[in-house]
């Protein structure tokens, strides 16, 4: 059997008919849905990198001046992204879920801005930012918490400031990293990560097993925000197609899986939700 994506044909249906006409959906959000809580996002229109691309598990647990300069910039960017709130697009969602339409929200997002809408059954496939956890004994910790360590060691750069960039980072250009401290685990004195899923570090089985049945469970699949072009959010779309399962995106600019839509949508999503 060929390993290529089968093409959907595309539908004239709406994206209210979509929902109407599907009892049960599977949703897949990406970054798109919080750049309206001020937490930018990756991908420009095109799916190109709008930045250098984000640092690797390999970089970040081999080097310490890559864990330094993570977390110099993180200390500066999470004093906003720990603050961001929901927007319209994630109470749609809410909303979607109250109805009983959703079989799973599987988000690509770290910021847990679903879940503080009062979204319930989502599963985080990258992770959360919220927390960190040790590498050695697998104890966590609140990044509120962490906060507080880093800035204990860190005074100086207290007041610094930088532009935001995606996922609690900052851009701090041209600053030199090489004195900044990085607080040891608590428990054991290993090493410290956040709770997330880099680049080059495998999404959790039960995560994608979890998406996996409850997509077979659905009748359709709606992705909000999303340009799929990371293969562990695309691989939910190959399945829907690979089983005859309509997708329908909301997400401006090009997705991996433009091929496989059954409708796209590209507009605002809190614009595109409003109906619900």
């Amino acid at each position: 059997m060929s390993s290529q994506p089968i093409e959907v044909p595309t539908s004239a249906a709406t994206l209210p008919e979509f929902v109407a006409m599907h009892r049960r959906l599977f949703v897949l959000t990406g970054a798109g849905c919080s750049t309206d809580s001020g937490i930018p996002d990756y991908r420009d229109i095109n799916g190109g990198w709008k930045r250098p691309q984000p640092v690797t598990y390999q970089a970040f647990v081999g080097e310490l001046t890559t864990r330094q300069r993570y977390w110099a910039r993180s200390l500066i960017g999470w004093r906003r992204f720990g603050r961001a709130q929901p927007n319209a697009t994630h109470h749609a969602l809410v909303r979607l879920e109250q109805q009983g339409k959703l079989t799973l929200l599987l988000t690509q997002n770290v910021d847990r801005l679903h879940q503080a809408a009062g979204s319930e059954n989502v599963v985080d496939l990258h992770g959360r930012l919220d927390r960190v956890r040790c590498l050695t004994c697998e104890q966590r910790m609140l990044r509120t918490d962490f906060q507080a360590a880093l800035l204990r060691l860190n005074p100086a750069w207290a007041d610094l400031d930088a532009a935001d960039a995606p996922d609690g980072d900052a851009d701090l250009d041209g600053q030199d990293f090489s004195h900044f401290q990085v607080p040891p685990c608590p428990h054991c004195a290993g090493l410290l990560k956040p709770d997330v899923v880099f680049f080059g570090e495998n999404v959790p089985r039960e995560r994608v097993d979890a998406g996996m049945q409850a997509l077979h469970d659905a009748d359709a699949m709606l992705v909000i925000g999303s340009s799929l072009m990371v293969y562990s959010g695309y691989r939910f779309a190959n399945a829907a197609a690979r089983t005859g399962k309509p997708i329908a995106a909301v997400n401006i600019g090009h997705t991996r899986a433009d091929p496989l839509l059954s409708i796209k949508i590209e507009q605002s999503r809190a614009l595109a939700l409003a109906f619900l």
